[in-house]
């Protein structure tokens, strides 16, 4: 049997509960908050990586990544071979106030060349002072935290069993060509 006004006794008890406690205030431009480790605050570039390949550019639902690229032709390496062409980045810019922070373009480079940043402090007065060039996506590199440490129960990745086996393989054949030519001496 329900007694009536129960809910409002209810509704009251939670009310004096919370007027007893202590408020906290963050006081955010004075004291910087703990973010939580691996945090999305801006997308940083390392440039290096970068071949401007345009998948990210491509992928992205807003289309507030801006690439602009020359093709350059690099010399033969070897008498009788091909002169190569390769892309040189001319500008690599994300426009911050239309970008919605899905993560896409960081997950389909195939090259390691975008990031997630926890630098969040990046307000501008004016609209158009959100579009970081690469110079800026660069900077905030630097604030890239190292990735986690590997679990040590984990198992061996595949990639890094077959290049491990491979390398003992060299190893051994030159062992036993030392060892030959030692023989022979």
């Amino acid at each position: 049997m329900s007694f009536p006004g129960i809910g409002l006794a209810k509704g009251l008890a939670v009310t004096l509960r919370t007027m007893t406690r202590k408020s906290v205030t963050a006081q955010y431009p004075d004291v910087q908050p703990v973010l939580p480790p691996r945090s999305r605050g801006v997308i940083a570039l390392l440039e290096e990586n970068c071949t401007v390949c345009m998948l990210c550019a491509r992928e992205c639902p807003d289309w507030c990544i801006y690439i602009d690229s020359h093709k350059e032709t690099l010399p033969a390496a070897e008498p009788n071979a091909r002169a190569r062409t390769r892309n040189v980045l001319d500008r690599f810019a994300i426009d911050f106030s239309l970008c919605m922070y899905c993560g896409i373009c960081i997950e389909v480079c195939p090259f390691d060349a975008l990031f997630w940043s926890p630098e969040f402090e990046y307000a501008e007065t004016d609209i158009h002072e959100l579009t970081h060039e690469r110079e800026k996506l660069r900077e905030w590199m630097w604030t890239v935290p190292a990735p986690p440490a590997l679990d040590p129960a984990a198992e061996e990745p595949k990639e890094m069993a077959t290049a491990r086996k491979a390398a003992d393989k060299l190893a051994a054949a030159a062992a036993a060509a030392l060892e030959e030519k030692g023989d022979d001496a």
